[in-house]
């Protein structure tokens, strides 16, 4: 592709639509040209921070000359934008934040329609551009830890811990496990291979039918290794989220959260990297740097033409976990 700059649209202005916007638009290699947004105030609010064309519509995005279109609505919403995209030929290039759809069914279509329509897709699952975790994944990847058996994982937050927020709320953020739990499931996706759930529960805490506190038990479907999964936004003491895992391998075990990375080998070494050891650095940090990476690395692989990973097809995994932690939680429950 030439080094003109290439043209990206952002639909939905929420809170990841604005970090995306505004991270996009200081890229030299990238030329912002349209916003979408429903709301006509936050509309208002984006004319006086994007110098750019802002529509109310998807379908107004047409005859701009796309490059790439960021989906940063919410996750409901995503099924149909998407779908719009691909079948308009709006652009050949699609980032879906988190996660790619509300069901695993959307989730397919999106994926087979991405096929036919689209050349580079990427899901935001930013935690694996987390330096932590990246360094994580080279450990498992050189064997450091030998044959991996079992892991704990955990996403937790006080986000509802005795919160007044309303049940609207929480649903609107699609429940615990759409919310917070997927990226711990993306995590295991990419450090395991695929897995399938074997047993689930989820708590309701906020209200009877609200999904609050979930845990869940898997397995690989090409060894023997075991995980269980605890998924909560209703406890105390998180300031922030925080997400990690408790790996255990025949030569040692790794503990990796956001900040930390612990490597404790049977051979009585030890190691310990935190976010600053591993060079934590980005030239424009908003969100965090894993953000300016995720979007740095989707336009590049654009411009090379280079396949990316979450794509739709990779991401569409954590919709089916997620389907069988509720198919597996609804029949415990019956």
């Amino acid at each position: 592709m030439s080094e003109e700059k290439l043209k990206i649209a952002v639909v939905g202005l929420g809170k990841m639509g604005i970090l995306h916007s505004c991270i996009l638009n200081v890229l030299s290699n990238v030329q912002l040209v349209a916003l979408c947004e429903k709301s006509s105030m936050i509309r208002r609010l984006a004319k006086k921070i994007f110098k750019t064309s802002i529509v109310d519509d998807v379908e107004k995005l047409a005859h701009l000359d796309i490059d790439a279109v960021y989906v940063t609505t919410p996750i409901p919403s995503h099924f149909p934008i998407v779908k719009t995209i691909c079948q308009e030929k709006l652009a050949h290039n699609l980032f879906v934040e988190k996660t790619l759809a509300a069901n695993y069914n959307e989730a397919k279509e999106l994926c087979e329609l991405a096929g036919r329509f689209s050349e580079i897709s990427l899901v935001g699952y930013m935690r694996r551009f987390a330096v932590t975790f990246k360094k994580a994944k080279e450990l498992l990847t050189e064997d450091t830890v030998g044959n991996v058996e079992s892991f704990k994982a955990y996403a937790l937050s006080s986000d509802f811990h005795n919160s007044q927020k309303s049940v609207k709320t929480s649903a609107a953020r699609g429940g615990v496990l759409r919310d917070l739990g997927c990226h711990v499931v993306d995590l295991a996706l990419w450090f395991f291979g695929d897995l399938q759930v074997n047993s689930a529960t989820l708590t309701p805490r906020i209200s009877d039918d609200s999904e609050d506190h979930a845990r869940f038990d898997i397995r690989a479907l090409n060894d023997s290794l075991e995980g269980n999964f605890d998924v909560s936004w209703c406890l105390e003491g998180y300031r922030m989220p925080e997400v990690g895992l408790s790996i255990s391998g025949s030569k040692g075990t790794i503990e990796v959260s956001d900040d930390k990375l612990e490597l404790k080998l049977v051979n009585g070494k030890s190691f310990t990297w935190f976010r600053h050891n591993l060079g934590d650095n980005v030239w424009f940090w908003l969100g965090g740097p894993e953000y300016f990476r995720e979007n740095e690395y989707f336009i590049k692989s654009i411009r090379e033409g280079k396949k990316t990973e979450p794509n739709f097809n990779t991401a569409s995994k954590v919709d089916q976990i997620i389907e069988q932690v509720k198919e597996k939680a609804d029949k415990t429950e019956h």
